[in-house]
């Protein structure tokens, strides 16, 4: 196919190529190359404590040889549970080493959602924080799991912070709560466990580019949790060509990249975890996004380089402007996981005076499938260019078989060396969102989109009715099963509408049960969050006398929308 009938080709920044040669071998690898160009070069900092890249690989190489000894295995399912912290680092590779598959989790999961996604990739082990281990607690016994080990992130700190936390004031009792926990009898000390690997011959890596690095799980397109299986090839791929797309081979040891997003999440596993690691970056580490905390760490140890949602960029902006901290060390910005509105565009680069680059992708693809080019071509509320070695069809919405011209508006089909194998164990699942045309597998994105002349792609519509709030993704069938189970509710329909910073604000419309007192919107908080994540309660709400139906019962939540946004039905 030649530039004309790939037109976005025209607009890749200078240097970028049409297509990459993905490495051969495991993704550990780059790691181990970064630490043999740049061994004194700081690999982590976090919260004031460095680490070099050679004291790095030297405690991946002791925990992966700990854990070799303990009886983990090639194959062998070991659930990640931390928050942005060294020991995440550590333990995401050393099990990488020995060719055990990570599966990574959002360490505030509740019991039930952790449950289930334990069952669900038959995890034999975990590494879980101090929280999310007591959080699990007896539900251990509902799982295969034989070890937890569990991470005290109070000895990842510094001493001055550790001593701090010592303190009997109020504060220090406080961000001590915040990062410890009492973790279960039968937990074993990750810090412990590693230590006393003592002295160890380097580890030799087990894994090939075919074999199974991680599963991340995602809701993909319906709203049950999916373990989304990434093989080494793939994550590696997915970091080459965002060294490719962002030029940064010709910056190699010299970026300072803030890793704000949880790497739990496959936007910040990609960007901070697998591309800042192999460029020879410096990866400042923060447990959480704390504004205060970034200015704070910016004053001394300027970033060039944050990998971000939008929201992020206006609170930074905003709370640098009035404390008078300085921005422009930052040459780039990628903004990610959801629309990257003009004005917070606007105002990054003229507080930074570098760009701000919106791209495109999903856990399916390893994150990332497009991206806008790291120039002043750059378009912000357009998902961009696809990425080098990527193809994209657009389908018919209907028919994922048709294809359409590029001319035309449809579904967004992607193919490339970052796509995914397919959901752990879930053939009827993979069936659904992978399919086949002209010999090629292309994975079924969901979202609708056109492109321009220039080869730019924009998201006009989904065809799945999740919502995207704060990056995260909320599906309202979940929601409202839920919902249903209380008193007060007879019948319930979950909509996201436009919500400023993030995103889109979740909404509930309820038909009230007869005969009690209307729930409140307080009382739907309390009730869903012992099972749901903080980000999919709903912000708002409204009731109507019922709920619009198609003619086999199911309830329309677009007219319902559309009742919100004519004021029909009133939300508060």
């Amino acid at each position: 196919m030649s530039n004309s009938q790939k037109p976005w080709l025209n607009h890749y920044a200078p240097g970028v190529p049409a297509n990459i040669d993905v490495p051969d071998g495991d993704l550990t690898a780059a790691l181990w190359e970064s630490a043999a160009k740049f061994p004194d070069r700081t690999a982590l900092n976090f919260m004031g404590k460095p680490m070099s890249y050679t004291d790095l690989i030297t405690t991946i190489d002791k925990a992966a040889r700990a854990l070799e000894r303990h009886g983990v295995k090639k194959g062998d399912r070991v659930a990640i549970a931390l928050p942005n912290a060294t020991s995440h680092v550590v333990a995401f590779y050393a099990v990488l080493r020995i060719g055990a598959i990570v599966v990574e989790h959002n360490p505030l999961y509740t019991q039930a959602e952790l449950i289930h996604q334990l069952n669900d990739s038959g995890s034999t082990y975990a590494i879980f924080w101090d929280k999310t281990a007591a959080e699990l607690g007896e539900g251990i016994k509902q799982t295969a799991l034989k070890t937890v080990f569990a991470v005290d992130v109070s000895r990842d700190l510094p001493l001055s912070k550790k001593f701090l936390l010592t303190l009997p004031v109020k504060k220090a009792r406080e961000t001590k709560a915040a990062l410890c926990a009492t973790p279960p009898a039968y937990a074993t000390s990750w810090h412990d466990f590693v230590a006393a690997a003592g002295t160890v011959e380097p580890t030799s890596p087990v894994a090939t580019g075919s074999d199974v690095a991680v599963i991340q799980y995602t809701g993909g397109t319906t709203g049950t949790p999916k373990g989304a299986v990434l093989t080494h090839e793939n994550l590696v791929a997915n970091a080459t060509q965002g060294v490719a797309w962002t030029g940064a081979h010709e910056r190699l040891g010299t970026e300072v990249v803030y890793g704000v997003l949880p790497f739990f999440h496959a936007f910040g596993l990609t960007l901070c975890l697998t591309y800042s690691l192999r460029i020879g970056a410096t990866l400042m580490l923060f447990p959480k996004f704390d504004v205060d905390s970034f200015l704070s760490t910016q004053k001394k140890h300027p970033g060039t380089f944050l990998p971000a949602v939008p929201p992020m960029l206006s609170r930074l902006v905003a709370k640098a402007s009035e404390r008078n901290v300085d921005l422009t060390s930052f040459r780039y910005a990628i903004a990610g996981a959801m629309p990257l509105p003009a004005k917070t565009a606007a105002d990054w680069e003229k507080a930074t005076g570098g760009l701000v680059i919106e791209g495109y992708g999903m856990t399916e693809s390893s994150p990332v499938a497009l991206g806008n080019p790291v120039s002043s071509e750059r378009k912000p509320g357009f998902l961009g260019l696809p990425f080098p070695s990527t193809d994209v069809l657009i389908v018919d919405q209907d028919d994922p078989t048709k294809v359409l011209p590029f001319t035309e508006q449809g579904e967004l089909l992607l193919s490339g060396p970052q796509v995914f194998q397919g959901y752990w164990e879930k053939p009827e699942e993979n069936a659904q969102v992978l399919t086949r045309i002209n010999g090629k597998t292309w994975l079924r994105t969901g979202d609708v989109v056109t492109m321009d002349e220039q080869g730019f792609f924009k998201v006009v519509d989904r065809i799945k009715e999740m919502i995207i709030t704060g990056g995260f993704k909320v599906f309202p069938s979940q929601v409202e099963e839920r919902m249903r189970e209380m008193p007060g509710v007879e019948d319930v329909a979950i909509i996201g509408m436009p919500g400023g910073d993030l995103g889109e604000l979740v909404i509930a419309v309820v038909v009230p049960a007869q005969g009690v007192e209307k729930v409140t919107l307080k009382e739907i908080q309390d009730h869903c969050d012992a099972t749901l994540a903080r980000y999919a309660l709903p912000r708002k709400l409204g009731f109507v006398d019922e709920l619009p139906r198609s003619q086999v019962g199911k309830v329309l939540r677009r007219v319902v929308k559309e009742g919100v946004v004519s004021r029909e039905i009133t939300v508060s």
